[in-house]
């Protein structure tokens, strides 16, 4: 097994589904008012259920919670769960090429359609963590805009690996109406694999809040 698959083991650690509820509200309180809830109010909502007294549930859901706790809190520093504007092209280019997962919009901040795309990538960069969301004024990307073939905004590119998987021009693919659903662009980034529609979880399988999948090592064959 190479040391690319043991990384991608030790980021998809499954969850216990009921820590996965206790992050879902924490999340969710902050999209909805900006409020965190305490580390007192969070340890509460496990310590309320009726198994938690269980000893060995107490240890191993407390273990997981301040581990999911501690990635949300370095990805939040990261500016996951927001689409961040980046003033550079070479920061873009880091961005691009340091992040496994990356979506990029070109916007031009007097364009209506650039701002009508901006509100809905900020909606779901809010839900898909595991992914990158950045924009750059194209007024700053004269290189990148040429080099990649920028000619209609709004322009939002994935990135996988440092590699462009897939690009959305304009409105065409989304129905080429100003009144398109953030449902719409969500599944369009979704084809290209840069971010994960929400599943039913199979039988006996978790993710957590990050999207991050339960993984076993016999999932994998050995390079």
């Amino acid at each position: 097994m190479s040391s690319h698959d043991e990384q991608e083991i030790t980021q998809d650690t499954a969850v216990d589904e009921r820590v996965q509820e206790v992050l879902d509200k924490v999340i969710e309180t902050r999209n909805n008012n900006g409020d965190s809830l305490t580390e007192d109010e969070i340890f509460e909502e496990l310590e309320n259920d009726d198994d938690f007294a269980v000893a060995s549930f107490r240890e191993k859901r407390m273990e997981q919670l301040k581990q999911e706790m501690m990635k949300l809190q370095e990805m939040r520093q990261n500016d996951h769960g927001s689409c961040t504007e980046i003033l550079s092209e070479k920061e873009i280019l880091k961005i691009t090429t340091t992040s496994k997962l990356c979506v990029v919009h070109f916007f031009h901040k007097e364009f209506r359609r650039c701002k009508i795309m901006d509100k809905h990538l900020t909606t779901i960069a809010q839900r898909h963590f595991k992914t990158k969301f950045v924009k750059i004024d194209v007024e700053n990307a004269n290189f990148l805009v040429t080099k990649l073939g920028i000619q209609v905004l709004p322009c939002v590119i994935s990135f996988v690996d440092g590699i462009v998987i897939d690009r959305i021009v304009g409105f065409e693919d989304l129905g080429n109406t100003d009144s398109f659903t953030t449902a719409a662009l969500e599944l369009s980034l979704s084809k290209s694999g840069v971010i994960s529609l929400p599943e039913t979880p199979k039988k006996n399988e978790r993710k957590s809040i990050f999207g991050f999948a339960e993984t076993n090592e016999e999932d994998y064959d050995d390079d």
